[in-house]
């Protein structure tokens, strides 16, 4: 069974920093392009940041610069650190992983920054 869970969210102040994180189990972790996705309320989910099995990054306009992924593949885990934050970063962040024609999710976690 697959299972990806999202951890690290929270309520932070304009300017602050979280670490978001998601730890996957059921696949095989490194052969998937891991992603975080988010989505605010009366939105629709937007890529936010992924990274491919080889490593390769790309990320949304939106936080490029302030938002880094990274993956450790010893822990099945995928990270996103998040600097600067801005109200308009608030949603729901879900963890993403993909390979071929299989997609998975996580349950989501909310990031709230306030003004």
């Amino acid at each position: 069974q697959v299972q990806l869970v999202e951890s690290g969210g929270g309520l932070v102040q304009a300017g602050g920093s979280l670490r978001l994180a998601c730890a996957a189990s059921g696949i095989i972790f490194s052969l998937h392009t891991m992603g975080w996705y988010r989505q605010a309320p009366g939105k629709q989910r937007e890529l936010v940041a992924r990274i491919t099995f080889s490593e390769s990054t790309n990320y949304a306009d939106s936080v490029k610069g302030r938002f880094t992924i990274s993956r450790n593949n010893a822990k099945n885990t995928v990270y996103l650190q998040m600097n600067s934050l801005k109200p308009e970063d608030t949603a729901v962040y879900y963890c993403n992983a993909i390979r071929g024609s299989n997609m998975y999710w996580g349950q989501g976690t909310q990031v709230t920054v306030s003004s």
